[in-house]
């Protein structure tokens, strides 16, 4: 009489061995499940807090557009801005307390457009509200070309300008720190520190080139975000039927 007892014996022990197997297997993947934080990013966390912020100075400097957006907060006021910026000139709106106009720079020309009441100077009378009026008539709603000798210039220039603003932005004060990790519109970010943020912030990108993404500036002075990187836009002087030379210096305004 033949005996399967030891055959199948061997089956159990080889289905156990398996099963031991297989669960082994199994708790092995699970323990290297835990997700690398730097899996699929541009490997930027993994630098020192100096070399991401000058890898993000870098990328800013480097592209060639960016679309700004945010509250800055100023020795001069709270602006709300929303320009696009290129190293040859922007465009878009300044928004304050008082007022909002629309800025457009092309090289060196700089146009001011505003409603007709920006130009009506508060607390003027007689003779001098109604040159107040008829220059308000005259440049209300057109592109108004700022005369690169007017006092406004320089400062109306600033909010058109990529490198002013980006190395204002981006300037953090104290000793700069690693901050945590985040998801800035859709994208995976490492945030830097000015101190422990007192200093300011800004947010970079960990997906593709390391742009900062979010700027949050010191000392209560506004949070803006960073976008569009590298986007081309037109950038072209107004048409002339659109436009005002003033000439001289520009008449106050109330904004």
């Amino acid at each position: 009489m033949t005996s399967f007892a030891p055959a199948v014996r061997n089956h159990r022990r080889t289905a156990l061995a398996l099963v031991l197997c297989g669960g082994l297997t199994v708790a092995l993947a699970a323990c290297g499940t835990e997700e690398d934080p730097d899996k699929g990013t541009n490997g930027v966390a993994k630098l020192t807090a100096a070399e991401i912020d000058k890898k993000a100075r870098a990328a800013a400097d480097a592209a060639s557009a960016v679309r700004l957006s945010g509250t800055l907060v100023s020795k001069g006021g709270t602006y709300r801005l929303d320009m696009k910026l290129t190293a040859k000139g922007g465009m878009g709106s300044v928004t304050s307390k008082k007022q909002s106009f629309a800025l457009l720079r092309v090289e060196d020309e700089l146009f001011l457009k505003a409603p007709a009441d920006f130009w009506t100077h508060e607390g003027s009378e007689g003779a001098g509200e109604s040159a107040d009026a008829a220059a308000a008539e005259k440049l209300g709603g057109k592109y108004v070309k700022v005369p690169e000798g007017d006092p406004s210039y320089r400062q109306l220039r600033g909010f058109t300008d990529k490198k002013v603003l980006l190395d204002g932005l981006l300037a953090l004060h104290g000793k700069v720190n690693k901050g945590g990790r985040d998801t800035v519109a859709g994208q995976r970010t490492i945030q830097i520190l000015g101190g422990k943020g007192e200093g300011g912030a800004f947010d970079v990108s960990l997906e593709d080139e390391p742009y900062p993404v979010r700027v949050a500036r010191g000392g209560g002075g506004g949070t803006l975000s960073l976008a569009d990187w590298g986007q081309a836009f037109p950038l072209e002087a107004p048409e002339k039927d659109d436009t005002v030379d003033y000439g001289g210096q520009l008449p106050k305004s109330s904004g």
